[in-house]
């Protein structure tokens, strides 16, 4: 998995990116009461809000960590938003990407670089 400074984590699949939450983020968050997920076929730039996230805290937005197009939604959020409190880098996906070049991924960080960020 790869890391944002927003606390995004990216996981390849095949010829994706999945993109998600880290529990950090999840836990910052509180209990999640509301997820709003994209279109599918979606073209997003870097930087675009894509999610948004209402919790008992706070709304926050996810940012698409780089460009492309949204293939794939998690539709089980719709129905369980607390998914997101669960299982933060499981289920609880949000969105499939497919982009141009994996290599943009290796601007991002580690596990190890990103445990250091938080801590």
């Amino acid at each position: 998995m790869k890391y944002t400074q927003d606390h995004e984590w990216l996981r390849v699949e095949g010829d994706l990116v999945v993109v998600g939450i880290t529990e950090h983020a999840a836990t910052q968050l509180g209990d999640v009461v509301f997820v709003e997920l994209p279109e599918v076929e979606t073209m997003v730039a870097s930087g675009d809000e894509v999610v948004v996230i209402e919790s008992v805290k706070a709304a926050s937005d996810i940012l698409a960590p780089v460009e492309g197009e949204i293939v794939a939604v998690n539709a089980k959020l719709a129905d369980n938003p607390g998914l997101v409190n669960e299982d933060p880098t499981g289920d609880a996906w949000f969105f499939k990407m497919k982009v141009d070049d994996l290599a943009v991924l290796d601007e991002f960080m580690d596990e190890d670089e990103y445990n250091e960020m938080i801590a």
